[in-house]
């Protein structure tokens, strides 16, 4: 059998089972990133927030140590590309972040609904799969590539190779090269780690504690499935290339594009040249790992929508998601965490522009 099937098919098998363990655990902790910001804004209540933040700051530290150690090469990923687009960043990721307020959570959660029973997320879903694919490919797409992404800020002109924070640092400070990538990853992950376990009451949240350092490693297992064992030998091509995932490039946890991804190839069965990746196999673990979670605690029970309003405005954030999270190249998973974790400027400018966006939505539903 071709080896290069071999390595895709175990890229796809472990997105899978990282997505499995993911959408348990998250189910278990009710984590979720609205969640997180909406305690915040109506309750003044962090937790859950903390438990994202401990997530980031687990898969900083896995993610560059693995850099650090040669095993995987991040610059090759989407997020570290030296072209910066920061209005697509900015406008994305406030368009995401009125979506999934709008629609009642991010596609993750919307994906641990539906395997809990929420045939309201399905539709949700399947239309944040429509919208991101004629974001990616079609209508969307066009305006997409025409209007916003061309407006750039070229980083190589300030001597710059990519958009990682770890360089930036390096360059202002004048740290050999060999040096930078555990420099502003470690004072930022020590920074994060400081703030969630000064609050007491998270200290002894030892369910929460546990379930973010679980979903920062899966982060971080993410890119090493995607950016070490994926990464061999094209049989096309005799070059070295990333194996079983859509972009063709190392990979971490990501809901917006895989979601279109996956609904392409529902309705694109027969097409041989479309195969199941990283990303539609991580879709199909964490609905599958909530539907576990659901069936062994007897919580699994359906849902639908509460009214037609209910219905109009899950459809319009379901909409905004797919525009949005595409042209932010990632959710508050896909930028939130696997981007953040490699310190890439155009993450922190995406999860600005989601968490703004949320917040804002939130305080105009409470008016």
């Amino acid at each position: 059998m071709d080896e290069s099937f071999n390595v895709a098919a175990r890229v796809v098998w472990g997105g899978f089972g990282l997505a499995l363990v993911l959408g348990i655990v998250a189910a278990k902790t009710h984590f979720c990133t609205m969640g997180a910001i909406s305690d915040i804004v109506n309750m003044e209540h962090w937790d859950r927030m903390r438990m994202w933040i401990l997530a980031i700051a687990i898969a900083i530290i896995g993610t560059h140590l693995l850099q650090h150690l040669g095993l995987i090469n991040l610059s090759n990923s989407i997020y570290q590309r030296p072209s910066l687009p920061w209005p697509s960043l900015l406008l994305g990721g406030t368009l995401f972040g009125i979506g999934m307020t709008l629609a009642g959570g991010c596609v993750n959660k919307n994906l641990l609904r539906m395997g809990a029973g929420s045939l309201r997320s399905f539709v949700v879903l399947v239309f944040v799969g429509i919208s991101a694919y004629m974001t990616l490919k079609g209508l969307f797409g066009q305006w997409r590539a025409s209007y916003i992404d061309p407006i750039a800020i070229n980083l190589t002109s300030f001597g710059m190779q990519t958009q990682s924070l770890s360089e930036l640092v390096a360059n202002l400070i004048g740290l050999p090269a060999t040096r930078p990538p555990l420099v502003a990853p470690g004072l930022v992950a020590f920074a994060l780690l400081v703030f969630v376990f000064m609050e007491a009451r998270f200290r002894s949240n030892t369910e929460q504690i546990i379930g973010g350092i679980i979903l920062g490693l899966i982060v971080t297992g993410g890119w090493y499935l995607t950016g070490h064992i994926g990464f061999a030998e094209n049989p096309d091509t005799l070059e070295m290339s990333y194996l079983g995932t859509n972009s063709r490039t190392m990979e971490s946890m990501s809901f917006v594009a895989p979601t279109a991804y996956s609904l392409e190839l529902l309705m694109l069965w027969t097409d041989k040249s479309l195969r199941l990746t990283f990303g539609i196999a991580t879709v199909i673990g964490v609905a599958l790992g909530s539907l576990i979670y659901a069936l062994t605690t007897k919580t699994f029970h359906w849902e639908g929508f509460a009214s037609l309003e209910d219905l109009k405005m899950q459809l319009l954030g379901a909409v905004m998601m797919g525009f949005g999270g595409v042209l932010a190249m990632g959710c508050t998973i896909g930028q939130g965490m696997s981007g953040i974790s490699t310190l890439a400027l155009g993450s922190f400018l995406a999860l600005t522009g989601i968490i703004g966006g949320s917040v804002a939505t939130m305080k105009w539903q409470l008016r």
